[in-house]
C-alpha cells in the first residue's frame, strides 16, 4: 500500500464528501446513464445511491477504502457478504424512478451470475473525474487485492465500461461473461484469482 496515497478506511463523516465523488465518477457511466437516463437528476440521484452504498455496504458490512482527501473509494464485500440486504435494494430501487423495470430485469440477472465461491466482491471503486488517471483507483483496490492474496481467494466485479474493465486487466482480472439485459449496454463479469506466492504454491 503506496505510503504517498495516503490510504484509510473511510468512516461515517466521510460518506457525504465520498457519495459526491462516486456519483461524479459515474455521472458517465453507460449502466448508470441506462438506468438514470434523465441527464438533469441523474446526479442527485447517484448521490443518494452512493450515501445508501456507502453506509449499508462498506460500513456496515464490508470495507471501504479512501485517501485523505476523499477524492474516490473502493467499495467491497468479504466472502458470504455480497448479497445486497433486501432494505438496501429497496431504498435504491426506489432511485430508478420510472425505469425501476430496468433494474429489475438487470440487477436479478447479474445476482445469477455472481461468482458463488467464497471471494472478495468489489461492489462499487470510483475516483473523482479531476484525479482519474493517476493510479489512484488502483492504488484503493490494493489493499483487498493483496488480502485476496494472502487468503488464496478470487476477487470478483462488474465492469460496466471499457475503461475500467482495461484498467481491471492490468490488476490481473479476466472477462467471464459479458451480460446484457433488455437492451443495457454490456457488463463484464470480472475474476482475479489470487496471485501465486513467493514460494511458488
Amino acid at each position: 500500500m503506496p505510503a504517498d496515497r495516503g490510504l484509510r478506511m473511510a468512516d461515517p463523516d466521510d460518506v457525504r464528501t465520498l457519495a459526491g465523488a462516486l456519483a461524479d465518477a459515474f455521472y458517465d457511466d453507460p449502466i448508470f446513464g441506462w438506468l438514470m437516463p434523465d441527464d438533469h437528476s441523474r446526479l442527485a440521484r447517484l448521490r443518494r445511491f452512493y450515501a445508501i452504498e456507502l453506509r449499508h455496504v462498506g460500513l456496515t458490512r464490508g470495507h471501504a477504502w479512501t485517501s485523505n482527501e476523499l477524492l474516490g473509494a473502493a467499495i467491497s464485500a468479504p466472502p458470504g457478504a455480497w448479497r445486497v440486504p433486501p432494505r438496501v435494494m429497496l431504498a435504491q430501487g426506489k432511485l430508478f424512478g420510472r425505469h425501476l423495470a430496468r433494474a429489475a430485469l438487470l440487477l436479478p440477472a447479474v445476482e445469477r451470475h455472481h461468482l458463488r465461491e467464497p471471494h472478495h466482491y468489489f461492489a462499487h471503486i470510483g475516483v473523482t473525474p479531476h484525479a482519474q488517471g493517476q493510479g489512484l483507483g488502483s492504488a484503493l483496490m490494493r489493499p483487498t487485492l493483496d488480502r485476496c492474496d494472502r487468503e488464496r481467494l478470487p476477487a470478483y466485479l462488474e465492469a460496466s465500461s471499457e475503461r475500467s474493465a482495461a484498467l481491471y486487466e492490468r490488476l490481473g482480472f479476466r472477462v467471464t461473461r459479458e451480460l446484457r439485459v433488455a437492451g443495457s449496454p454490456p457488463l463484464r463479469l470480472m475474476v482475479r484469482r489470487p496471485a501465486p506466492s513467493a514460494s511458488g504454491a
